[in-house]
Formats: structure tokens, sequence, C-alpha cells
């Protein structure tokens, strides 16, 4: 996906987040929002939003002298999904429809984003979910690839949805044991998405492999990864990506055989999709 017009003024405001995440004071939210506004004012209307939005964010973490503007965020995220994953376990151990479930608790998790326009509730959000059915649902197909599949390639995206990302991946290797799975992470921080610090803690690698994708973006680009991370995109059976900056980074797809599993935030992606602000979607080619 391309910046739309509307996505200038998403980028501004996230700018704006920044500084009341990092608590700068007036002149130096001044100094980041003026650098952000003037770069918005020459965008790159070729590229997609998270390709745009990954060198100002770097930007901004270089003004204010901090290497992970959101670590503060990041760990309280991580903390309060923590204390949901009792309740997600017997959720989805007791589903008639494990899959689903699991898809709904992937989704759950992807209302942590703070790039997005919407505020969230993971309270709310946990018992919205799992009674709203996928406007946009791709499940049955999924599980029919899952049936099949000998290798996956899971693409996350925020930090403390990735803590239901390994609940996740722990019953995909239960219903699916035939599966290899890979757990990929952003190159370094940026936003709040999940690097390889927060996987490693999190202890991913009790139930998969992780690759560092090398991506500094808050998204998938093939183009910015490491060869390793190339090499199992390419050869992956499947791929399940979580996260709309990662369909906005891999729409159009390379390949066939990708599912997207995100919660829609916003126009732009509505649109992309043919739906609404607010639709949960499982989208799989």
């Amino acid at each position: 996906m391309t910046i739309q017009p509307e996505c200038i003024g998403c980028i501004a405001a996230q700018s704006r987040r920044v500084c009341d995440a990092i608590h700068a004071d007036e002149t130096l939210s001044g100094e980041i929002t003026r650098y952000v506004d003037g770069k918005l004012e020459e965008a790159d209307f070729s590229l997609s939003p998270p390709v745009l939005a990954a060198p100002l964010y770097e930007a901004m973490a270089r003004i204010a002298g901090k290497y992970d503007l959101y670590d503060e965020q990041k760990c309280q995220a991580t903390a309060q999904a923590r204390e949901y994953l009792p309740y997600l376990r017997e959720t989805i151990e007791s589903a008639e429809d494990p899959l689903t479930a699991l898809l709904k608790t992937a989704v759950v998790g992807n209302v942590i984003d703070l790039a997005a326009e919407v505020s969230f509730d993971l309270h709310d959000a946990i018992n919205s979910v799992f009674d709203t059915p996928f406007a946009l649902d791709d499940s049955h197909a999924l599980h029919q690839a899952l049936q099949n599949a000998k290798t996956l390639l899971y693409i996350g995206d925020n930090t403390g949805e990735h803590i239901f990302d390994a609940l996740v991946i722990e019953k995909l290797s239960t219903l699916y044991p035939g599966c290899a799975i890979t757990y990929a992470v952003r190159g370094n921080p940026i936003i709040n998405d999940v690097t390889m610090k927060e996987a490693r803690e999190a202890g991913f690698e009790r139930y998969c492999s992780l690759c560092d994708s090398g991506v500094p973006t808050p998204g998938f680009v093939y183009e910015l990864a490491t060869q390793e991370a190339r090499s199992l995109f390419d050869t992956a059976d499947l791929i399940l990506a979580k996260g709309m900056g990662n369909y906005e980074c891999m729409t159009p797809q390379r390949r066939k055989g990708i599912a997207f599993l995100l919660k829609v935030k916003c126009s732009v992606v509505a649109a992309s999709l043919g739906q609404n602000i607010g639709d949960i979607v499982c989208k799989f080619d």
C-alpha cells in the first residue's frame, strides 16, 4: 500500500503521542514536531506508511536522546497482557473451534498499538472480540492449509500482543505438530513493535524458532530484511502476518500463502480491505 493523504495527518499525530510518551518538555516537543512536520511536507507518496514513518521515528529518538522511545509503555503492555493469559488459555482449551479461538486470541492483542489513532482497553477488547465474527473470514481455508504445512513463518507486530502470540504459537504447535514455526521480530526498536529482546524474555524459544528480520520499519519490508528472513519468507509453506503495519508493507503480496490477521484501525486500511474501522480480519490468499 502507498501513502494516502490521510496518512500524513496520522503520522503527524504520532509525533505528538511520542512527545507525551517520553514526557518531553515544551522545547523538546517543539523540536520533534517541527522536524516531523517539515519532513511530512516532502513526503514521498510512492512509499508505504510504515516505510515513511520509520526514519521519522529514528530521528525522533535521536533528537530525544532515547534509544527506545516506548520502552516504558512496552513494559506496561507486556505486564498487562500477562494478566490475561490464564483466561485466554482457558478460553482456547474449552473452545469448540480451537483454531478460531487462537486467531481471535491473536487479534485481541492487536489492539495494543501505540501508533494507531484509536485508544485501547484490553479488558473490553477481549470481551468483545470473542463475540465478534471476522468481517473477512478465510479461517477455514487457513485451517486446510495448516493441516498440510510443514513450515510457518509468523511475523509479529507489537510488544504486549507478543505475549498472546506466544500462547497462540504454543497451541498451534499442538494442533499442527508437523508444522515447524518461526517467529520473526523487528530489527530494532520502532514504535512499540516487538524485537528479539522482548521475544526472548517471553520464552518463545520453548515453542518455536526466532528470527531477527532486520527490518527497521513497523511492518515487514522484504527489501530491508536480512538474508535469513528473506529465505524464510520465500520458502515457508505459510506466512501469518500480524497487524496493519505488516499488511501495509506486504500489499500487494510478493507470493501466495499469506494470512493477514488484524483489527482495522484506520480508513486507509479499511478501504483497501473493503471493511470498516473496528472490524477484525482473517485474510488468506
